[in-house]
């Protein structure tokens, strides 16, 4: 599932600096098989060239209400309406105050008052022209309206001042999209989705601890997907040094415990369950206070309680499409099945832990308890489209089933 293609994208580019980043958004969305109509402004003209987007999008670039091909005089109107999204990226403060007062006055602000596709904007300007009570009044307004306004970024800006009023990065701004066209028409849409991710730190003492070496890459692919899926996902995240997908809320957590208290409270009102994380088994019985010194020539014996199995504890919901990981580094099919059927799962993808923890790269086997297939090494991201993918199909025969009348049901069984 790509959500991006074939899409219909306006993106109106207004006069900001911060153009410049847009130009990567515009390739980045083209190369997702997205049909990309870039709308410059004339102040965004004196930033970037028409040309700079032409070549990225293969299509031509937008900038004069009466002089646009085919549609001749009413093509001003009709852009907006034969479209899937527009976005405005960079959005200045003088394009939100002329939306808000419903001023259409150029090729861009007709096109987004005449069209009923949803509009993401994504302010860019001065840190006190942001703040400003008229610009906040402004952004409230279109918020009121339906439109997505997204926060800008704190940092230093192209003068030398710091605060709120960076453009976010291109690969935020295209999560925004897929998220949005997501909750649109993706076949998740309407759904809530926990997924876990990383390892678990269980301490030993304030600077040491037991975990493992689970990177999250493929925990934060699997969100990124069921996000572009179109549903509301909840991403319980332990220790990583990856960015967040955007548009996920991001639960963290450091250990097996906190771990399984976020994951219950998650999972409340929850359709689908993806346990990628790679939980601790065992913690240190008991945390010593202080850092721990090395004395004399013995050793140190450490005593382990066993953790919680999460997925365990979530065997009885039967209203809820559980996912499980099985990463083993032998028996991989036998390990995997016994922990399918253990753990009530209605899905489990195995992978040789050795060959794909912390590395970019994964192959993963998939079992539902009848049919039993491998997936090529690929990407973690690759992988998890594919994942998902397969997670949708299940989720919706899965859904069919418990939908039938009680007397078509299969009795339940202790085997």
């Amino acid at each position: 599932m790509n959500i991006l293609r074939d899409k219909q994208i306006l993106l109106g580019v207004c006069g900001s600096i911060a153009a410049y980043k847009v130009a990567e958004l515009a390739r980045n969305l083209t190369l997702a098989e997205a049909r990309v109509d870039v709308v410059m402004t004339a102040a965004a003209q004196q930033f970037v060239g028409p040309a700079t987007f032409q070549a990225l999008t293969r299509r031509p670039v937008l900038t004069d209400m009466w002089a646009l091909p085919e549609d001749g005089v009413v093509g001003h109107v009709s852009l907006g309406a034969h479209t899937d999204l527009i976005v405005i990226a960079p959005a200045t403060a003088n394009t939100l105050a002329r939306l808000a007062a419903g001023i259409s006055d150029d090729l861009l602000t007709t096109a987004v008052l005449a069209t009923r596709a949803p509009v993401l904007c994504a302010p860019a300007m001065n840190p006190n022209m942001y703040v400003n009570a008229a610009t906040q009044e402004n952004i409230a307004t279109l918020r009121r309206r339906g439109m997505l306004v997204l926060e800008p970024n704190e940092g230093l800006m192209a003068e030398p001042v710091t605060g709120r009023g960076r453009l976010p990065e291109p690969a935020a701004l295209e999560g925004e999209i897929r998220a949005l066209l997501g909750r649109r028409h993706g076949p998740l849409r309407g759904r809530r989705v926990v997924v876990t991710a990383g390892g678990t730190h269980e301490p030993i003492d304030p600077v040491r601890f037991i975990g493992n070496r689970s990177s999250g890459q493929m925990g934060y692919a699997m969100a990124a997907c069921a996000r572009d899926a179109g549903a509301h996902v909840t991403l319980v995240s332990g220790p990583t040094a990856l960015t967040p997908p955007a548009a996920v809320e991001v639960v963290r957590v450091d250990t097996a415990l906190h771990m399984r208290d976020a994951v219950l409270d998650a999972c409340t009102g929850a359709d689908i369950l993806i346990m990628n994380a790679a939980v601790a088994d065992f913690r240190p019985g008991h945390m010593i206070d202080h850092k721990i010194k090395k004395t004399g020539e013995e050793g140190m014996i450490l005593h382990l309680a066993l953790n919680p199995d999460i997925l365990g504890e979530m065997a009885h919901r039967r209203d809820l499409f559980k996912v499980g990981f099985a990463a083993e580094t032998d028996d991989l099919i036998a390990n995997a099945r016994v922990k399918l059927e253990r753990k009530g799962l209605n899905l489990i993808i195995a992978n040789d832990a050795v060959a794909s923890i912390g590395r970019p790269d994964i192959q993963v086997t998939i079992l539902d308890g009848v049919e039993i297939y491998t997936l090529p090494i690929q990407t973690k991201p690759q992988a998890a489209a594919t994942i998902i993918d397969e997670v949708v199909q299940r989720f919706n025969r899965w859904l069919a089933h418990a939908r039938l009348p009680a007397s078509e049901m299969p009795a339940d069984t202790d085997e």
